[in-house]
């Protein structure tokens, strides 16, 4: 059964650098916050947690518009946190829903290539992701991009939060 979807993969950059310097203590403990933001975030905008990949996490939304404030939400607080820095990948499309519990199809695949080419803090999105965005995101084209395993090039997207003009005002009025 194909069903549209919204997809998103998140990863902790230098995760693996972090553990060797660190300890696999301080990793657990980092995951551990990464894991509880990623909780408290896609419930707070209606996604789900799909699954868990070592340190990052998939994502899936009936919505794009969601699925995006999540990830940029989820984004500002690691970055307010001072956890490691995340990168992103996010895609829609009609997918196959497998096995009841799983999907599959080129949405998915698309989400998860994005986030490989997405450097710390970047989120990149397909062109199709601009269309649903809050008001406070901002989509720059960044042009059309290959990416492994798809034949065609793909016109791809970098997802920013746009401050808010009064932010500055609220910063200064609460020194």
């Amino acid at each position: 059964m194909r069903v549209p979807r919204s997809f998103a993969f998140v990863d902790l950059s230098g995760f693996t650098r972090f553990t060797d310097l660190h300890g696999d203590d301080e990793a657990v403990a980092v995951l551990s916050q990464f894991r509880a933001a990623v909780r408290a975030i896609a419930s707070d905008v209606g996604v789900r947690v799909a699954k868990w990949l070592g340190d990052g996490a998939m994502f899936v939304g009936t919505d794009a518009f969601s699925l995006v404030e999540a990830i940029v939400s989820l984004q500002e607080h690691l970055s307010d946190e001072g956890l490691l820095p995340v990168r992103a990948g996010i895609a829609s499309g009609n997918v196959i829903l497998f096995e009841g519990d799983d999907y599959t199809g080129n949405a998915v695949n698309l989400a998860a290539r994005l986030c490989d080419r997405a450097a710390p803090f970047e989120v990149l999105a397909t062109v199709e992701i601009a269309e649903s965005l809050p008001d406070d995101v901002d989509a720059r084209p960044i042009g059309d991009v290959e990416i492994l395993g798809f034949a065609a090039p793909v016109r791809v997207v970098r997802l920013t939060r746009t401050p808010r003009p009064d932010a500055a005002a609220e910063v200064l009025a609460s020194a």
